[in-house]
């Protein structure tokens, strides 16, 4: 009984706000309370008003919301609601909903304190939960996509997926704005491409155009040099590969007159100082063909050293595996004519950038980000907590993913258009790297030191990744242990359990045998779990796209493709360089696809920085 004060908070997107009548009710302990038509929420506002309730309601455990149209149905996005109870020491309760209101079913909006199942001893929330997850289940579905190595949200197009998961309008704006861009350049620039044949190097200037940024300047200028090349392997785009060497790897052959780099690189292992990057997982994937014209792939190994200075050095790299009965393939050094050893190293650039692209930042980055978000949508209620700590690093992770699937890897997508592994081989490739995909290789404290890289000082990635790790797993801690006081807390919260094996057994495709979870037993290996899945979304995704733009837009760094086998021989000239990197066409397609991807976004949130408020206060 008495005057409750409310607000109502609209979003900011260009359509968030409706003329559509809002209706509204506050459901207590002890009673629901009709507050009858309320307001039309306008875009990018707080309104408040206050009501007269004669009923008793005690606390307050939902608001609920209905929406009203005569003629159009104009959808309203809502922030949160607050409420202050009567008097002066009323308590204030919020309801954080961050979705869009459409049509004219009644949205029951909980309490934002947070409240496991454990926690909820008298049951006031236990219909609401299974009814939300019951709505859940039918709009978010399993999908597998190409048969892939792991599963999907089931949505061919974005008008599949549920509204909430859409880009807002300023997003959709921005990104579609700038695809166009991207386009026109490519069909501008296709008839003088296509009668365009670079003879130098220099060439490539003529796609390294307005957009660059001041690494990638650097790169353009240094790109040949071996300190600049051993540097990518500790923090470039791709830091994922390196791992201190434990042993001569017997894929090396050396052949008679190799003698004193057999004798180096044992040195070098004795010392603890040499360290490889083996591109095993490209061998016998079908390279594309583009234009009724081959490309070509290859498995390259390479060992570098590890200088006092910090400095990586390479000092081998063998460009394919050797076959039985074949003629082993030869290994280059420093040592070999200039372009022989330049050749070597674009062709290890070339496949650093298909590992990327499909291994680094597609399967472990958005796939497996697309895996925890379909499982947490069908399995965890808004109210949990778990809910709440997860939801706010997973925005638009389904759309840009479904935008990935129908534009980059799609049939005639860009994979297909210019990448060496398009044609159904980058297909082949993503479910090899599925079936390597290990839990602790996402977790950095355990990657990092089975990689051998927690003490190499010139590791940025390391240091920068287990201080966020350590942020975010504080984080995590510090709100977990406010819902679970014990271990048995956790073992007893049905579903977080069934969040775990969701992931585990269903989204990762039964993914146990390589040592993830399929129940929590404790809070801290819960934490840890938890930890993984928002940095795998946030901190590890950010390492392997945000450097797109500095290491990528110059086009020998990282080839798209190569339009010559790996050469066999010492014998490489200019010409021969030239007609094995990418053409004109090629190279105009990968800058404006880089340009898309690393471009800083307008609509970006910082680590930590979100906006919406999923927790009371």
């Amino acid at each position: 009984m008495g005057v409750y004060h409310i607000c109502v908070c609209t979003g900011r997107s260009i359509y968030a706000g409706t003329g559509n009548e809002i209706h509204m009710w506050l459901v207590g302990e002890h009673g629901e309370a009709s507050l009858g038509k309320v307001l039309r929420p306008w875009r990018n506002s707080e309104e408040e008003f206050q009501v007269e309730v004669s009923e008793y309601l005690g606390a307050l455990l939902f608001v609920k919301v209905q929406k009203w149209h005569y003629l159009t149905d104009d959808a309203w996005f809502c922030n949160w609601i607050s409420v202050r109870g009567p008097g002066d020491q009323g308590a204030e309760y919020r309801f954080p909903c961050y979705r869009w209101v459409q049509g004219t079913s009644i949205l029951s909006i909980p309490e934002g304190t947070g409240c496991t199942v454990v926690e909820d001893t008298q049951g006031l929330f236990r219909k609401h939960r299974e009814e939300e997850l019951e709505e859940r289940r039918s709009l978010y579905k399993w999908g597998n996509w190409k048969a892939g190595p792991i599963l999907n949200v089931a949505a061919t197009s974005l008008s599949d997926l549920p509204v909430d998961e859409r880009f807002r309008e300023d997003k959709r704006f921005e990104f579609e704005a700038s695809q166009v861009l991207g386009k026109t350049d490519v069909l501008f620039n296709f008839p003088l491409n296509t009668l365009t044949c670079w003879k130098d190097l220099d060439d490539f200037k003529w796609v390294f155009k307005t957009g660059h940024t001041k690494l990638a300047e650097q790169v353009r200028r240094s790109w040949k040099e071996d300190a600049l090349f051993g540097y990518q392997f500790l923090n470039g785009a791709n830091p994922m590969l390196l791992r201190r060497s434990t042993g001569i790897p017997s894929r090396l052959v050396f052949p008679p007159g190799m003698e004193e780099l057999q004798a180096q690189l044992q040195e070098e292992l004795e010392k603890g100082t040499l360290f490889e990057a083996d591109f095993f997982l490209l061998d016998r994937i079908k390279a594309n063909v583009i234009f009724f014209s081959q490309q070509y792939l290859a498995a390259p190994l390479v060992m570098l050293k590890l200088q006092p200075d910090g400095q990586l050095l390479p000092i081998a790299i063998q460009l394919e595996l050797p076959k039985t009965g074949a003629t082993p393939p030869p290994i280059f050094t420093p040592e070999d004519p200039p372009v022989d050893w330049l050749l070597a190293k674009c062709w290890v650039r070339s496949c650093d950038f298909q590992l990327h692209e499909l291994q680094s930042h597609l399967l472990r980055g958005h796939l497996v980000a697309e895996v925890f978000s379909v499982a947490t949508m069908r399995s965890l209620p808004a109210v949990h907590p778990v809910f709440k700590l997860l939801v706010p690093h997973q925005l638009y992770t389904l759309e840009i993913n479904v935008r990935a699937r129908n534009d980059l890897i799609s049939t005639r997508g860009f994979f297909d258009k210019a990448m060496s592994t398009g044609g159904e081989g980058h297909l082949d490739l993503l479910k090899q790297a599925g079936a390597l995909l290990t839990y602790t290789s996402l977790c950095p404290p355990d990657d990092l030191a089975e990689r051998g890289l927690l003490d190499v000082q010139s590791s940025f990635y390391a240091k920068d990744a287990l201080r966020l790790w350590d942020i975010i797993n504080r984080y995590v801690v510090g709100m977990f242990d406010l819902h679970y006081k014990t271990d048995e807390a956790v073992r007893a919260d049905y579903e977080l359990q069934n969040w775990c094996r969701e992931i585990t057994e269903i989204g990762l495709q039964g993914a146990q045998d390589r040592g993830f979870p399929t129940s929590l037993q404790s809070r801290a290996q819960a934490c840890h779990f938890i930890t993984m899945c928002i940095f795998t979304c946030t901190a590890q995704h950010s390492s392997v796209h945000l450097g797109q733009l500095d290491w990528f837009y110059w086009v020998p760094n990282a080839p798209c493709t190569m339009r010559l086998p790996p050469p066999t021989t010492k014998d490489a000239t200019m010409e021969k360089l030239m007609a094995t990197l990418p053409n004109p066409h090629q190279s105009t397609l990968q800058i404006n696809v880089i340009w898309l991807l690393g471009k800083r976004q307008a609509v970006m949130v910082p680590l930590g920085q979100h906006s919406e408020e999923h927790f009371q206060n």
